[in-house]
């Protein structure tokens, strides 16, 4: 008889790239809460809130793309939280740029930022 042994994913962290990888973990770190989990060099990092993970690596991310993204709502990362309007009083006395603000959906609550590269991170409590 052969046993069949399964994959499991462990963990998942989307990689952005970022100009200014020190101004990058400044935000996530100071404005957003998230520890660093490590840090590669001078050019790769990766940070860590509650277990879940982004990692940031220093290069040059297409402005046009960037803009597309912003316009049409696209996001990059989507946290669901619980707590959202206790986050976004936080968050809003702090020199952040909200895209979105808190706004009551069919799915829940929901609001995005921008980080300092254009990046669009979402905060969804769902309904």
């Amino acid at each position: 008889m052969k046993i069949v042994a399964y994959s499991k994913i462990k963990k998942m962290s989307p990689q952005l790239l970022v100009v200014d990888i020190d101004r990058s973990i400044e935000f996530y770190t100071k404005k957003l809460g998230f520890d660093i989990d490590f840090r590669y060099e001078d050019f790769y990092a990766g940070i860590i809130k509650d277990g879940y993970s982004i990692h940031l690596k220093t290069g040059k991310p297409s402005i046009e793309e960037r803009q597309n993204r912003r316009k049409n709502q696209d996001l990059d990362v989507v946290f669901s939280i619980e707590g959202i309007e206790d986050l976004y009083e936080e968050l809003s006395n702090k020199s952040i740029e909200f895209t979105q603000p808190l706004r009551k959906m069919p799915y829940g609550k929901e609001f995005y930022i921008a980080d300092p590269d254009g990046y669009i991170i979402s905060f969804l409590e769902e309904a």
